[in-house]
């Protein structure tokens, strides 16, 4: 027996800096409360992006 989830069952997100959707993942299992971006680029341009915005 698998313990395998459809991954449209998991919980998602919408990125920060790009506005993409995202969904859990593993090693997001302990923070994923904390997590405001779908991938480390994401993360890294956060100040350029929203600094653009305004």
């Amino acid at each position: 027996m698998s313990k395998r989830v459809d991954k449209r069952d998991l919980p998602s997100k919408v990125c920060r800096t790009c506005g993409l959707p995202f969904v859990w993942r593993k090693k997001w299992e302990r923070c994923w409360d904390e997590v405001l971006y779908c991938s480390e680029r994401c993360r890294r341009n956060k100040v350029r992006n929203n600094s653009s915005n305004e």
